[in-house]
């Protein structure tokens, strides 16, 4: 005999939570319709938006693919990735690994050709990179130059494609005169650079909206990176951001991530009639959780109470061997810190992999009011990248 459950208990359970017209569905449309005039933050996986309340339009800045330069210095980036991953082909009998491996070759063969200071500077043109655009055309050249050179090493002896060599004499190398500057240095600066720009342009539309950010509710929609990352503000890049911009005025306990809050196009803006129904919608989405939030603290006050943690934070020393939490960058210079925080965005999958720099560079940008003339960038800044073969 198949289960149901009487109908009397279903219909006292509907009555409550499980149904359209019910009691909890009331209390969350009507307390999004008391909070028409207060401020709300939705963001995407790539984007900023902000319906400032009292029915005017809703702002957007976007943070992500989007952006000038993201793609591209993602892809340079992607460099000392993608080595490793074609090693890991070879490793596991692919059979069209060295046909992979020729094509990227061929494509960073172009892209190394293309590569020109006039393209950084006058094309992508990014605010937050001004002053820098020679020494990231010459990050390009020298990152392109070194994959190259191991890639065609490797296809020439398959012995040297393993993950020994990849670290003495790419990744990590010391001392060599072929790799001066270790590719995990280089992917230390692109993650860093690209959220310089970033971080620079969405606290500057932040401070600008003169929000009361004691009364901000703020809602993360839907996935932002990998499907298993930042689901905790210490896990969510923007978190971090939104805390620093606002001269951690924000309270973290009005901040949700929701991953399974449906999908957010911002394109769904386009006209008036639609901006307001989708503020509706996620206005009665935030008190879906706040209302229990508050049950909770009406209901159960003399009891302990829940506080959210921003701050968990280890510091990596020479004797650090295994991290629980993203670690904290002690200063500029702590590559030991940059590098490990690429291996722990990658291994752990809570995070998303921004998080190798999002912190440090969203507090340099703070510290320095936001001028990111004066951040210094991991990698980057106190390192020169040399020409290993001559400009075309």
């Amino acid at each position: 005999m198949t289960y149901q459950p009487d109908s009397e208990f279903q219909e006292l359970y509907n009555v409550f939570t499980g149904a359209p017209d019910s009691i909890g569905a009331h209390l969350n449309g009507h307390s999004g319709t008391l909070s028409s005039g207060d401020p709300l933050l939705v963001v995407t996986g790539s984007d900023f938006v902000i319906f400032p309340g009292n029915g005017q339009p809703p702002l957007r800045e976007s943070f992500r693919t989007s952006m000038r330069g993201f793609v591209e210095l993602t892809a340079i980036s992607h460099l000392g990735v993608a080595v490793p991953f074609l090693i890991r082909l070879k490793e596991l009998g692919f059979p069209e690994w060295e046909a992979d491996a020729h094509r990227f070759i061929a494509q960073t063969e172009r892209v190394r050709a293309f590569n020109s200071l006039s393209y950084w500077r006058d094309t992508v043109a990014v605010e937050a990179w001004r002053g820098r655009e020679e020494k990231i055309t010459d990050l390009v050249d020298y990152s392109c130059d070194v994959t190259l050179d191991f890639l065609r090493a490797g296809l020439a002896d398959p012995a040297r494609f393993t993950f020994p060599y990849l670290r003495e004499n790419f990744l990590d190398p010391v001392g060599s005169a072929s790799v001066p500057v270790p590719m995990n240095d280089m992917m230390a600066a692109t993650f860093a650079l690209v959220f310089l720009d970033s971080g620079f342009r969405v606290i500057r539309w932040l401070r600008a909206l003169d929000i009361d950010w004691t009364r901000l509710m703020v809602i993360f929609s839907g996935r932002a990176g990998r499907p298993t990352a930042a689901l905790t503000w210490q896990s969510n890049s923007q978190c971090h951001v939104l805390h620093k911009a606002s001269g951690e005025r924000l309270p973290p306990e009005r901040v949700y991530i929701a991953p399974h809050a449906p999908a957010f196009v911002p394109a769904t803006l386009d006209t008036p009639e639609a901006a307001a129904a989708v503020e509706a919608e996620f206005r009665k989405i935030w008190f879906s959780i706040r209302t229990t939030v508050e049950m909770g603290r009406a209901m159960y006050a003399d009891y302990p109470a829940y506080q959210p943690m921003i701050d968990a934070a280890p510091v990596v020393d020479p004797t650090t061997q295994v991290l629980g939490e993203l670690p904290r960058v002690k200063s500029p210079e702590d590559r030991r810190a940059f590098i490990t925080l690429l291996r722990y965005v990658m291994e752990d999958p809570r995070q998303q992999l921004a998080n190798a720099s999002a912190h440090y560079i969203t507090d340099q940008l703070t510290e320095h009011d936001n001028q990111p003339d004066k951040v210094i960038i991991p990698g980057f800044t106190n390192t020169t990248y040399p020409r290993l073969t001559p400009r075309r």
